[in-house]
């Protein structure tokens, strides 16, 4: 058992969230008890989430995305209502890190899904390195989207380039922004969760591969790594749930 706020300080410290300009709060979000014994960790602070930590007797519930988004409305009715109830009437901590666990360099969801890929990193790029790019065994764009259904099992939407792939750019979830800035690093694939209209121009102009992957299949990983940290630091129980999501 573990006190909440020593907790919380560790992984603010840990995950440096004073560096980061965010669209949401790092950190506590709602407070439950103040001792933690069990975490259930997983992607998205959804109700199904929040009821399977209910139903394990959780203490907290770390997540990637959390609540409280820069421009919603702050009006507690609905799902926001019946997600914050609930949590409120079971004592449980919401505890989420956004940009931060991205971009970790250990526990972030970008050098994590780089790992499972097979990709050695070389370095760190973007607004508070929240991206990375690495070398890969040559290999066809066709033989790397494989790999990426193996891995995640969920075929990414591919934009093929008349280039084998030897660098790959990943930043996970809505990143797909990025792209340019991967180019400009000499990328020859780039892999994000989410893709728009304009991307498939950017692609296709700048004869880079570009991989689709997942919002919440690229960032399964960060938040299990840090529950699993936590677990092993504080000496208490953590348990990973999948909500499976298709976006």
């Amino acid at each position: 058992m573990v006190n909440r706020a020593d907790l919380i300080n560790y992984c603010d410290e840990l995950l440096e969230t004073e560096v980061f300009k965010d669209y949401c709060p790092n950190g506590l979000q709602v407070e439950g008890s103040e001792s933690i014994s069990k975490i259930i960790s997983g992607v998205t602070a959804s109700q199904a989430l929040i009821d399977a930590a209910i139903e394990e007797k959780a203490d907290m519930l770390l997540v990637h995305h959390g609540f409280f988004w820069k421009g919603e409305s702050p009006v507690l009715t609905g799902i926001k209502k019946r997600r914050l109830k609930s949590l409120l009437m079971n004592n449980i901590n919401l505890v989420a890190y956004h940009l931060p666990l991205d971009a970790h360099k250990t526990l972030g969801n970008n050098v994590l899904l780089a790992e499972k890929l097979g990709v050695d990193v070389e370095q760190f790029f973007a607004n508070n390195n929240i991206a990375l790019i690495g070398n890969i065994t040559q290999q066809t764009g066709s033989d790397f989207k494989l790999s990426i259904t193996e891995i995640l099992e969920r075929e990414p939407l591919h934009i093929e380039a008349d280039r084998v792939i030897h660098k790959v750019a990943i930043c996970t979830g809505a990143a797909q922004g990025y792209i340019e800035q991967a180019i400009e690093i000499g990328a020859d694939a780039f892999i994000s969760g989410e893709v728009s209209e304009n991307t498939w121009h950017i692609a296709k102009e700048n004869n880079i591969h570009y991989f689709a992957a997942g919002h919440h299949a690229t960032e399964r990983y960060g938040a299990q790594a840090l529950g699993e940290h936590l677990s092993n630091y504080f000496r208490i129980k953590h348990q990973f749930i999948d909500i499976p999501n298709p976006v």
